[in-house]
């Protein structure tokens, strides 16, 4: 199987507490703590690898949680390609307990020089010479420009290979403008990133600015694509419940695993809606249920090709 490169621009250490209940302004005894290495780009890489794929993940990581999260990531039976940085890699923590949606606290992450970046792009060259697919996942450290972004969208299309990116804000107008094959941002992200009043009007800008495929995950009112071939939906899962901490990784992995598969748009759809509900039903973020993925896949509702996307903007 193809290589897949997986970069994860802000990694941290995902600390998941379980409490009985959240309260403001009080202290709160930890019934149960979880740490597993996080970021949004390895979340997507263990839906990969769930779902028997071989994902190389790419980590700028320093200090001692950096040397952390690279342990953890290799005791899942990733392969990893660290860059060094002399920043210390972030921690990040979700709150949860039985009545409440999560609350998250993320560390916006350390400062990474241009010449860690340059390091790091060209430990992605290097890893694209007969990928199957570059997929970018997450945030930017603070004070990094969006040109890293650009860069990345450039190396894999110099490269031949397709490029996938969930990422919000500036990044993903930068990655429309690169010509990414793929976007995948949710309808907040979309939103707030393109300055559009719908949905609709979000996805028609970065098709106009040069994205191909755009991808939109709504939460429990699906996912809604266009590309030049024309406009798809497909529902989420019904009747979920759990912990959506992470549904949106495991949904952008079932969309690139369905894409390496050469499945069609619409499929590629139906995996997306059926992964992030997989994840929905683990308690931490990055797990998924694979019986479940597959359970939801073979018994979902048909996709459809909607006149106009509904412009709903919930998203896990």
């Amino acid at each position: 199987m193809a290589r897949l490169i997986v970069v994860t621009p802000n990694p941290a250490v995902d600390t998941t507490y379980a409490v009985e209940a959240q309260a403001v302004g009080e202290s709160h005894r930890v019934l149960d703590v979880q740490r597993r290495p996080g970021g949004k780009g390895i979340n997507v890489a263990r839906g990969l690898a769930a779902l028997g794929h071989d994902p190389v993940c790419v980590l700028p990581l320093g200090g001692t949680s950096g040397a952390w999260v690279a342990a953890a990531v290799g005791d899942l039976g990733l392969e990893a390609s660290v860059t060094p940085i002399a920043g210390l890699t972030r921690t990040c923590v979700a709150v949860t307990d039985a009545a409440a949606h999560p609350t998250v606290y993320n560390e916006p992450g350390p400062d990474v020089s241009p010449a860690e970046w340059d390091a790091l792009l060209a430990d992605v060259a290097r890893l694209l010479d007969g990928a199957a697919m570059l997929v970018v996942s997450g945030s930017l450290p603070r004070g990094t420009d969006v040109a890293v972004v650009a860069r990345l969208v450039a190396a894999a299309r110099a490269a031949g290979v397709p490029v996938l990116l969930d990422v919000s804000g500036a990044s993903l107008l930068a990655a429309a403008d690169a010509g990414a094959d793929v976007v995948k941002p949710n309808a907040d992200e979309l939103l707030a990133a393109t300055g559009a009043a719908t949905v609709a009007d979000g996805v028609a800008e970065l098709r106009r600015r040069g994205a191909g495929l755009v991808v939109v995950s709504r939460g429990t009112a699906g996912l809604v694509a266009s590309a030049s071939a024309g406009e798809y939906s497909a529902a989420a899962v019904p009747g979920i419940t759990g912990n959506p901490t992470g549904a949106g990784d495991a949904a952008t992995a079932g969309l690139a695993a369905a894409l390496l598969d050469g499945r069609p748009v619409e499929d590629a759809l139906r995996w997306a809606a059926a992964m992030g509900a997989a994840a929905v039903l683990r308690p931490v973020a990055g797990e998924v249920d694979v019986d479940a993925f597959r359970r939801f896949v073979a018994s979902g509702p048909a996709p459809r090709t909607p006149d106009q996307p509904t412009d709903e903007s919930s998203a896990p």
